[in-house]
């Protein structure tokens, strides 16, 4: 059999791990986040802010654009889970961080999607570069 006779198999393969691997994620993460009143957004972008971040880096987690996370961010705060805190590198800027009952929830959903809070557990370092570095190729391409 030739190779392009086995590419577009092998090709069918990947995507739909690729996919699986999105639906387990989703899943595992919306059922994790339910039991706190929360969205799998809401609780991506909690778990984001375990440290003091700017908003930036909770855009970036979420991939979405700054002024999308503004109303997660704005809903957490309001459940008390997230604060805004000054930056101290940068006068303008605001950090966002858990606070002390985002924390507690933040341990409660990593214990809850141990494969979405690391999806990748079962690969090696020198594996999980490798893969990174493939996903980069095909999406770069």
């Amino acid at each position: 059999m030739a190779d392009e006779d086995v590419t577009p198999d092998i090709t069918a393969d990947v995507v739909g791990l690729i996919a699986a691997i999105t639906r387990r994620y989703v899943a595992e993460a919306q059922a994790a986040a339910t039991p706190h009143g929360l969205t799998a957004m809401q609780a991506k972008a909690l778990r984001a802010a375990r440290t003091p971040v700017p908003m930036r880096r909770i855009a970036e987690v979420l991939q979405s654009e700054p002024s999308n996370v503004t109303p997660i961010v704005d809903r957490l705060a309001e459940y008390g889970l997230l604060e805004r805190r000054p930056n101290p590198a940068d006068r303008r800027g605001k950090l966002v961080a858990a606070t002390e009952a985002g924390l507690a929830v933040i341990a409660d959903l990593t214990e809850r999607m141990p494969f979405a809070a690391d999806p990748l557990a079962a690969l090696t370092d020198d594996q999980r570069q490798t893969l990174r570095d493939l996903l980069k190729r095909v999406v770069e391409s």
